[in-house]
């Protein structure tokens, strides 16, 4: 006999940006299975359209695709207009847009490079927020989830200096102002936090185009400087998105690190010396 879902999200909406592959596909698919209804927005990677519509049709639930160019801010009202008359108003924001160019693809940022950076990473992140605030604040318990990535720690430094772009990293420190200005503006109803992300497998990791320029040492020196020594599954962020929604009432505003380790690095303790008294 097949096991019912677990319909924990019954009855309530959710907008996830950046579905068409990867973390946002697999946020939507999750939260589909969870009898939530689900919006999900693309632009890039249309090659993978196919594979999206079969994976979420697999899951019964109730989805809808809208294609938009999020830079495209003036669009965005009419966006969020579309996804209400679809799926009412929404309780849950994924908030997976970003750049992310590689020093090791992408060499160092032309003036065009750079302004694509700040356009997807930040500029659609906050209008997007502006036009669904007053909607998600009807909810009685409103979630949004920013992604952000250890870059803004560790900037283009160490191993991770071939996978960083230094306006990447100063776009993912700027998330997490976001996050807390959020919070504060939308709370009590709604809460708003972010999960910072190092190197996960779809994002500066193995299934990516720039993992795949490193050499054996320099993929290893990324791995060695993580102590969970491994890169990060997307089932590890389907976790910890599942942790915020469901388990975390009393967290907003916060940011909630999902690195492996990778930014307190894997220097070893040394033994405690016996001292000299």
């Amino acid at each position: 006999m097949d096991q019912k879902p677990d319909l924990k999200l019954k009855n309530k909406s959710a907008l996830v940006l950046g579905g068409i592959k990867g973390i946002g596909k697999s946020i939507a698919e999750d939260l589909l299975n969870q009898g939530c209804s689900v919006a999900v927005t693309y632009f890039d990677w249309l090659e993978e359209l196919d594979s999206l519509k079969e994976s979420l049709n697999k899951t019964k639930g109730k989805y809808s695709l809208h294609y938009i160019d999020l830079r495209d801010t003036d669009k965005i009202p009419y966006l969020i207009e579309e996804v209400r008359s679809i799926h009412k108003n929404p309780d849950i924001l994924i908030n997976n847009i970003e750049r992310g160019g590689m020093p090791v693809v992408h060499g160092k940022y032309n003036t065009s490079q750079w302004d694509l950076e700040q356009e997807t990473t930040l500029r659609a992140k906050h209008f997007i927020f502006e036009a669904i605030q007053p909607h998600i604040k009807k909810s009685e318990n409103g979630c949004i989830i920013n992604f952000s990535s250890i870059a803004s720690i560790t900037g283009r430094t160490g191993p991770a200096g071939l996978i960083f772009n230094d306006g990447y990293c100063a776009a993912s420190r700027a998330v997490s102002v976001f996050t807390e200005t959020w919070a504060r503006l939308m709370a009590p109803n709604v809460r708003v936090n972010e999960i910072m992300l190092g190197f996960m497998e779809t994002r500066h990791a193995s299934k990516t185009r720039g993992w795949g320029l490193l050499s054996q040492d320099q993929k290893e020196a990324i791995i060695n400087h993580t102590l969970c020594a491994r890169e990060g599954k997307i089932s590890d962020i389907i976790k910890a998105v599942n942790f915020i929604i469901h388990d975390a009432p009393f967290m907003t505003g916060a940011t909630l690190r999902l690195d492996g380790g990778y930014v307190l690095g894997a220097e070893k303790i040394p033994p405690m010396p016996e001292g000299v008294e």
